[in-house]
């Protein structure tokens, strides 16, 4: 007699399919019990990024707004629940990217420039011209837009926005304009007057200078870097103020030497690259003040690397000038330390010749007569 088959009941799984309220053309399945109807998901929860549907060798991917947590694959046959990250998730594992460590500014060269001849002589003879002469540098540098300032950073933040105008303008305009700066933002040039002052009132207080909307840009970043980096002061060192944007090495070497009186290395700004190559103090002519500036820390005594920006300055305002050098009342030019002087005497105003009557009359076309004649009436 055969014993009586045993039945054992088993609760069916099946998936349940239906349209995805996002596109027509998408089918979403769900597991759930084939007794129980199934319930739709609450719409409030964000989507999953994806979820794979795999069969056999074919993968499509559906966006499921109603499942952020698992995603459905089937793959011959075998259905397996994965893993996915939601959203949410995703953006609390993201973490804030760490600032960028400033680009390192070059400092010495590899093979180190020979020092030219007779330079000392030539350096000492400038600096008997400038002691004789005064230059705009003299009583509007980058310097005195600190004097204006009573705290410290207050100080040391006029300097380097003085310096951050100073960029291809003269230093009359650029005095003129941090005077008017100050007195747009109330009357004190500070990080916070900076940050709180709109770009309109900064723009049409250094109008004046060149590339002005730029540097208005420029200025107001720099405020908010300076608060936010560096306790509202101005940094320390070359790396960190050639990060701030609208500040290169000539600016960040100056601002050391006034800001903080710190001999970091030569500010070397048209001037001191146009003197020194007329100087023929390069072996080969630089064409970047960079490249000028490098070659004259190779072998210029580390103690005058601070006062030969401010001579040299001095000296191409007054005497050197880019254009008409005055190579006659220039000292080195006498004593034949300059090989770029001029022997030429200057150029005179061409004068007019004076023509006489004849020619002029002669120039002036054929003669008319003109005569009235009167009839008696």
């Amino acid at each position: 007699m055969s014993s009586p088959q045993r039945q054992v009941s088993r609760a069916v799984t099946r998936l349940s399919a239906r349209a995805s309220p996002y596109h027509s053309a998408v089918t979403l399945f769900e597991a759930g019990n084939a007794d129980q109807p199934s319930t739709s998901r609450s719409s409030s929860l964000k989507p999953s990024k994806r979820i794979k549907l795999e069969v056999e060798s074919k993968t499509s991917d559906i966006s499921d707004p109603g499942t952020p947590s698992t995603s459905l694959r089937k793959t011959s046959g075998t259905l397996k629940l994965e893993e996915t990250i939601s959203e949410e998730d995703t953006n609390s594992r993201v973490k804030a990217k760490s600032p960028k460590k400033p680009k390192s500014i070059p400092q010495s060269l590899d093979n180190p420039h020979p020092a030219p001849p007779h330079w000392k002589e030539a350096y000492d003879s400038i600096k008997e011209m400038r002691a004789q002469t005064v230059a705009p540098v003299d009583t509007m540098g980058c310097d005195q837009a600190q004097h204006d300032e009573k705290d410290p950073k207050n100080r040391r933040f006029a300097v380097l926005v003085s310096l951050m105008l100073s960029s291809q303008t003269k230093d009359e305009v650029t005095d003129a304009a941090v005077k008017k700066l100050r007195a747009a933002v109330g009357g004190t040039l500070s990080v916070a007057a900076i940050i709180s002052a709109e770009d309109s009132t900064i723009a049409d207080a250094i109008a004046k200078v060149g590339f002005w909307r730029r540097k208005t840009g420029y200025i107001k970043k720099a405020a908010l870097r300076l608060r936010d980096d560096f306790d509202s002061d101005v940094p320390k060192t070359v790396d960190e103020l050639c990060s701030l944007l609208g500040v290169g090495p000539k600016m960040a070497f100056l601002t050391l030497h006034v800001a903080w009186n710190l001999n970091h290395g030569i500010g070397v700004d048209v001037h001191v690259h146009r003197i020194t190559n007329r100087l023929g103090w390069h072996q080969r002519p630089t064409k970047k003040p960079e490249e000028t500036r490098l070659n004259l820390q190779s072998w210029l005594p580390i103690e005058l690397h601070r006062e030969i920006n401010y001579m040299l300055v001095g000296f191409g305002q007054t005497i050197c000038v880019p254009v008409g050098p005055k190579c006659d009342s220039c000292a080195l030019s006498t004593k034949g330390l300059c090989p770029s002087a001029s022997t030429k005497p200057p150029r005179s105003p061409k004068k007019r010749k004076r023509q006489s009557s004849a020619d002029l009359e002669r120039e002036s076309g054929p003669k008319i007569d003109i005569a009235i004649e009167s009839s008696d009436l």
